[in-house]
């Protein structure tokens, strides 16, 4: 069996995507008091009501629109559905 990707080639999709995510870590300033609070203990939850319900919200959105177009993109665009037939036909 014969890897898809060779190791340089995954080293390289490592270091893009290591280097995006620090970026949008690193994009936005500590504020003041950010940096004067106390640390959370290791029994407080790491993921906040807040945070559940906006990751659970943005699935629910993200489900709704990849199921409609999955749905109703045939009857919108008139796509038969077919792989092998073109987008004009």
């Amino acid at each position: 069996q014969d890897s898809p990707l060779k190791a340089v080639q995954m080293l390289w999709v490592n270091l893009i995507m290591d280097t995006l995510a620090s970026l949008a870590l690193a994009t936005e300033p500590p504020t003041e008091a950010l940096l004067l609070r106390r640390p959370y203990g290791r029994d407080h939850p790491l993921v906040s009501g807040t945070m559940l319900r906006n990751i659970l919200g943005h699935a629910l959105y993200q489900l709704l629109v990849i199921f409609t177009l999955l749905f109703a993109g045939q009857w919108r665009w008139g796509h038969p559905g077919d792989m092998g037939t073109s987008w004009g036909h």
